[in-house]
Order: structure tokens, then sequence, then C-alpha cells
């Protein structure tokens, strides 16, 4: 059994288009707000698979982070060492060993109107990895980063598959550029 997060906020989210050309400044302000004011560990995981377009999102982004000089976070989720469907639950126990007081941050994509396709929302609350497509799994993260890659409510599994690279690249860029960002704001707040 995994601890409760001890962590409360009121809930709220900010999301932003990929083509905004201020997405980046704003997402990583408002991401920072949400940071603890005391000095627990603050953890991120990026979930996903690369085994598909869509839900490669999360590794991605944690690979790319791993490139980065981010002193003040800790890290579960890349390319390498994805953290997913069969792993999620080990993973989250891991985290809770190391870290028991931890604010963790949960990444992932997801599905949503065709409206909505584009936009990375930062958000009060867990994600739910697997809810897109009728998994049931552990919710992750206190607060929340998702980027919506595709259009749900219909062949879930298959939009995910078929989404565009591009799209996910682009995204996983960004949210890179934001938490990075986020980092350096939060390493002048501390």
């Amino acid at each position: 059994m995994l601890p409760s997060m001890s962590h409360q906020y009121t809930p709220t989210t900010c999301r932003s288009h990929i083509e905004d050309p201020l997405t980046s400044h704003r997402l990583s302000k408002e991401l920072v707000t949400r940071y603890p004011t005391d000095s627990c560990p603050i953890v991120f995981v990026c979930v996903g698979s690369d085994r598909s377009t869509g839900d490669s999102l999360g590794p991605l982004i944690g690979s790319n982070l791993q490139k980065r000089n981010l002193p003040h976070f800790h890290l579960y989720g890349t390319l390498k060492e994805p953290v997913h469907a069969l792993n999620l639950e080990q993973t989250m126990t891991t985290i809770y060993e190391f870290y028991p007081d931890a604010f963790i941050i949960g990444i992932d994509a997801c599905l949503g109107q065709y409206r909505n396709v584009g936009f990375i929302e930062v958000g009060d609350g867990p994600i739910r990895p697997g809810a897109g497509v009728n998994k049931k799994l552990p919710d992750v993260g206190n607060i929340h980063i998702m980027g919506i890659v595709n259009v749900g409510g219909f062949m879930e599994m298959a939009m995910l598959q078929n989404t565009r690279l591009y799209l996910v690249t682009e995204m996983a860029s960004i949210i890179t550029d934001i938490i990075h960002y986020s980092n350096i704001l939060y390493r002048n707040k501390i």
C-alpha cells in the first residue's frame, strides 16, 4: 500500500497550446507555484511506453530531462527505462521507499477532444495512467503535467499508435523546457 498524498492544493489547472510562443514561460511559472515550500524531495514520474508513438511522450520527456542538470529533482521514466503499466506499481513503491515524503509530479500523454489536441496542462491532483485505454492503474502524483496528443473516445489504442511523432516530439521538447525553467525559478526561490 502506498502512502497517501499529504500535499494539498486548491484544484486548478492551467493549459497552453504548443504553438503559443509563451507556453514555456507561462506554464513554468504555473508549475513552480505548485512546488512544495518545505524541503521534501521533488520526483518526476514520466509515464509511458516507447512502443507507441502517442504514449512515448513521458519517456521522451524523461530522457530529455536526464540530459539537463536539474539537481533539485529526481526522475523516473526514460526511453531506456520507461515507467509503464507493467512496472508502475513497483516504481511507485520504490519511490516511496527512497523518498517517503516525496512530492510527485506525474507526467503522461492523454487523449482528448479534437479542439484540445496540442495543449499542455499543468494541474493539481494525480494523473490516471491507462484511463484513456480503459486500464486500471495506480494514480500518480500530487500534481500533473499532461500533453493531449490525439483524439479520444473511439479506438483509443489505435489513436495512440497513430499519433504524429512530430506533435509528440514538439510537446516533449516544450515540456522539458517548462520543467527546466521551473527548476531555475525554484532554485532562486529556495
